[in-house]
């Protein structure tokens, strides 16, 4: 979902605008958000949202499913990415402020149920996203100071990585969108040296890059069913390029340079991740890759045994999913103090801390689920990455069905300016590719279905006792009565 970002300061004052608001004034005496990314700087923010957790856990579970042909997923994943994008492109370019699903859900749809629905989907998935990263960091940890801890031991960094995550939350992030220039060189920097090593394998004659056309599916099933559920996991590497949308009020010009810029971003994250599915599947055993959470790491140790890069690996990739569970836990907890304000979801989750201005009730509520979710995905399965990730893909997949079809229906809502306009075939093949990548005919296993379903089952149980506690009171229905502020 949000992978390998930070956030400017505008992003996190917004969060708390309408609180501000209560005290200085109505949200109309506000200024406007500054207008400070242009192009290039647009491009290294959609870059390093998309780029973090998936491509450095999953490749090795992705070539467990396709075998060599592991790059294919990852280009089949960046073709139903780009599709959804282009369905986010004419709702950004045709309503240029900070939005989102939850707003072009409620712009198309005007159903309460269905606005809030899409908002807790989304603050879901960035539950389970930084769960993933947690694990994926643990497991880095590990293997950077070679520390001998076993899953028990993974589990409890994990935990402990997300109490850090909460600390930082409850604290205030503040960065600036030019120090994501920053953090993006240096997760792209990751992914670079393992394209850099399988070059320097191929010249040395170290690398079989024969195995890339070696197509072997797992557990006998046909070609078709192997693809696409290899395709579910590697979409979770995909995502991120969403939530590029909520810049749009900080963006100059955004009807006119949203579009190149996001498909130039897209296609430059795409093509980085199957030249690195490429080289490590050319340089390590499927088999080892397949029992792997640092496939990235073998692919390293294994191309450039001449040099002590690979000492430096694990805390790159450290970083890069560090920076992707910090920004996802930061979505979800305003997420959740956005619904919270507007009494959709129980009030509480709306108290903001006196002196740090933060939502602390909603970073407690949804740590508290990401150690649930770590917790019982761990002890449940052997392959934890592997479980949060594809629940990660499962639900933004669920989330982009709505969203190419609300583009079809706002059709019929005509704007005053020049905007993006996708081919009406686009929305409506992603609707489909969407939809169908969702169903257990995809080739998804049981226990993603079981997390995602647990997820949205609290989120239910909490509007109904939210709507229940409205009528008890007399107070007015539970409504979205501001979806903008769900984005």
């Amino acid at each position: 979902m949000v992978e390998g970002v930070s956030i400017s300061s505008s992003q996190e004052a917004a969060a708390m605008s309408h609180q501000v608001s209560a005290e200085q004034g109505s949200p109309t005496d506000q200024p406007e958000l500054r207008r400070v990314m242009g192009p290039r700087l647009l491009l290294l923010f959609i870059i390093g949202d998309i780029l973090g957790t998936g491509v450095y856990a999953l490749t090795g579970q992705v070539a467990a499913e396709v075998g060599g042909a592991a790059w294919l997923p990852f280009l089949v994943a960046f073709g139903v990415a780009l599709l959804t994008a282009c369905s986010y492109l004419e709702l950004v370019t045709k309503y240029p402020q900070a939005a989102g699903a939850a707003l072009y859900t409620h712009k198309a749809f005007g159903i309460h149920f269905v606005t809030f629905l899409v908002a807790f989907t989304v603050m879901s998935s960035g539950i389970t996203s930084a769960s993933t990263a947690s694990q994926a960091f643990a497991a880095n940890l590990i293997e950077g100071f070679k520390l001998d801890w076993g899953t028990s031991g993974i589990l409890l960094i994990a935990l402990a990585f997300m109490v850090l995550v909460a600390a930082i939350n409850f604290r205030g992030v503040g960065e600036s969108v030019k120090a994501n220039v920053v953090l993006t060189l240096i997760e792209l920097s990751g992914l670079l040296i393992i394209i850099f090593i399988g070059f320097y394998a191929f010249t040395g004659g170290d690398a079989d890059f024969s195995q890339v056309t070696a197509f072997e599916t797992a557990e006998d099933k046909n070609v078709f069913v192997a693809i696409t559920t290899a395709t579910s996991l590697a979409f979770f590497a995909m995502v991120g390029f969403e939530d590029s949308v909520n810049m749009a009020e900080e963006t100059r010009d955004p009807s006119r340079i949203f579009p190149k810029v996001m498909l130039t971003g897209l296609t430059i994250t795409g093509l980085v991740y199957v030249l690195v599915s490429i080289t490590v599947v050319s340089l390590v055993p499927i088999g080892e890759l397949a029992d792997s959470d640092t496939p990235l790491l073998l692919a390293v140790e294994a191309g450039s045994p001449d040099f002590p890069i690979d000492r430096l690996y694990p805390f790159i990739a450290m970083f890069a999913v560090a920076n992707s569970a910090l920004i996802n836990m930061l979505m979800a907890s305003r997420l959740l103090y956005g619904m919270g304000k507007q009494a959709v979801l129980p009030p509480v989750f709306s108290t903001v801390h006196r002196e740090r201005r933060t939502p602390w009730v909603s970073i407690l509520f949804t740590t508290a689920l990401a150690f649930g979710l770590i917790s019982y995905v761990s002890t449940t399965s052997e392959e934890s990455i592997t479980t949060l990730g594809g629940t990660t893909s499962l639900l933004l997949l669920s989330v982009f069905t709505v969203v190419n079809i609300a583009v079809l229906v706002l059709r019929r809502d005509s704007v005053d300016h020049d905007h993006f306009h996708a081919p009406t075939a686009l929305p409506v093949l992603g609707a489909f590719v969407c939809a169908y990548l969702v169903t257990p005919l995809s080739g998804r296993e049981s226990k993603v279905y079981q997390v995602a379903g647990l997820l949205l089952a609290i989120g239910i149980v909490l509007w109904m006792i939210t709507w229940f506690t409205n009528r008890a009171l007399g107070a007015r229905r539970t409504s979205v009565h501001d979806p903008s502020d769900l984005s």
